[in-house]
């Protein structure tokens, strides 16, 4: 087997440069995707069906197409109604904007797992709705649903190739670019695999740790 594995271990400094890319990808996107992910769970508890409807059909739209559509729409059609912006900033936009609509659906589950009765006792402390939702409310749902959201960083990094469609050269980018110019596809895609996995790793071992300083897990 003509495997040389020196060469994985050449392509690393150059992928690096690429996980840097995946990571602020990654951050910066789940970031935009637990604070909208929240947003869209809220109007869609509206009392209103002007705002209730609407955003249910845009996270239906969004949860139904694929991601690679949606960053393709963001990269080529939006400039030309005049709205573009850097590849690495639509690439954190659309992948914020695909993930917000699975963590409102999880923010969901978690509101309406709180008991009925905390309305109750809000109502009868005569706390206002706001503060309902920010000390009675928030608190007790988002707790409950912290192992989905730790899911959803660890799969958002994994989909960070796709940004490789609209120019954003992070890991598997690079490592097809050193396949390239070597003409050698197995070794790179071998070393990025692998730091991967690493990373993915590291990320599930941070997920556990907030796990357990919520008291969401136990072991």
């Amino acid at each position: 087997m003509d495997f040389q594995w020196n060469l994985v271990w050449d392509s690393v400094p150059t992928l690096l440069d690429g996980l840097v890319t995946a990571l602020i990808a990654t951050v910066l996107g789940y970031a935009v995707a637990l604070v909208l992910g929240l947003v869209f769970a809220l109007l869609r508890r509206s009392d209103s069906a002007w705002i209730r409807w609407p955003i249910g059909v845009l996270i239906e739209f969004i949860r139904s197409t694929p991601l690679l559509v949606q960053l393709f729409f963001l990269f080529y059609v939006l400039p030309l109604i005049g709205v573009s912006a850097p590849a690495l900033l639509t690439g954190v936009v659309g992948l914020g904007l695909h993930y917000a609509t699975y963590t409102s659906e999880v923010y969901r589950s978690g509101i309406d797992n709180v008991p009925a009765g905390q309305w109750e006792a809000s109502t009868a402390l005569n706390l206002s709705t706001r503060r309902t939702w920010t000390s009675v409310i928030l608190p007790q749902a988002i707790p409950r649903v912290i192992p989905a959201l730790g899911n959803y960083v660890i799969a958002m990094f994994k989909d960070t190739p796709l940004l490789a469609a609209i120019t954003v050269l992070e890991m598997l980018g690079l490592a097809r670019s050193i396949g390239a110019d070597t003409f050698r596809y197995a070794e790179p895609i071998t070393a990025a695999g692998l730091l991967y996995l690493i990373v993915a790793l590291v990320m599930a071992w941070g997920a556990r740790v907030v796990e357990r300083k919520f008291g969401t897990v136990r072991g």
